[in-house]
């Protein structure tokens, strides 16, 4: 296994990032997955505009694009898998102890482990936690992820492979690694940023190709939606069976299925949309 870290590809047995990294003292980095497909990264570009999005609103230097592509076209090279997570990381780099940056640059870290495609439906449920829609770091994708950890252990503790999270005003926001999106009356509808959810890839093309509207939700519309479905970038478009202790029987519903089939199209049509 080859990863690049720094300027360069190394074995993974051999490659190091300091003791000292500020994405290791104190979560201070950002990232992205990036699905790859037979060698090939899907939606690319945009994970990189998020990539640079997320670093400045995060303070750190501007990742160099070019770079970090060719680092990414590097790691997919020297280790052939049919799919794959692809996973970019970007931190402030070797620093202080505290909450103060170093002056040593950025880390880059790009590597890629193989995966398998998800169920078509899978089960969720809520947590009592809140995602805050004016925190600092609210659409950022950062390093910052305990908070993700513990629920994702809850969920996993209820047979669940996701936790949704509300806001600090009680509306239905995002999952711990995906978003959220609910059918009602036949129509799709996902929460909008403003709730505070991560603006994520493939959530933004389910609203382009299937035509969702962003509506501000109820954390209750989860026991009475139609249909409910998660995307991200490995799940692509999922449909959810179960919501805490509300089954939802023949998960894919229809509405999901037609959107399962529309992204998948799509998807396969442009690998960089």
């Amino acid at each position: 296994m080859k990863i690049w870290l720094d300027g360069g590809l190394q074995d993974i047995e051999s490659a190091r990032v300091s003791v000292f990294d500020h994405g290791l003292t104190v979560g201070d980095g950002i990232f992205e997955t990036v699905k790859t497909v037979n060698g090939r990264p899907f939606a690319l570009t945009r994970h990189l505009d998020r990539l640079a999005r997320s670093a400045r609103g995060l303070g750190l230097p501007e990742p160099d694009l070019d770079e970090v592509r060719r680092a990414c076209e590097a790691v997919i090279e020297a280790n052939p898998m049919p799919l794959g997570r692809l996973r970019i990381t970007f931190t402030g780099g070797h620093g202080p102890l505290g909450s103060d940056r170093g002056e040593h640059g950025p880390t880059l870290v790009v590597a890629l482990g193989d995966t398998t495609r998800r169920p078509d439906s899978t089960a969720v449920i809520t947590v009592p936690w809140t995602r805050n829609e004016r925190g600092a770091l609210t659409g950022l994708k950062t390093t910052s992820y305990a908070e993700n950890v513990v629920a994702l252990a809850r969920a996993r503790e209820q047979g669940a492979s996701e936790a949704l999270f509300g806001n600090t005003v009680g509306r239905l926001c995002e999952g711990t690694g995906s978003n959220v999106f609910v059918v009602l009356d036949g129509e799709i509808h996902t929460p909008p940023v403003a709730s505070g959810c991560l603006a994520g890839i493939t959530r933004a093309l389910a609203v382009e190709w299937t035509g969702a509207a962003e509506t501000d939700l109820p954390m209750d519309v989860l026991q009475r939606a139609d249909e409910v479905f998660l995307t991200s970038t490995l799940r692509d478009v999922q449909a959810v069976r179960r919501v805490d202790d509300r089954e939802l029987p023949g998960a894919p519903g229809p509405v999901t299925a037609k959107a399962m089939r529309i992204f998948d199209e799509h998807a396969a049509a442009d690998l960089d949309p």
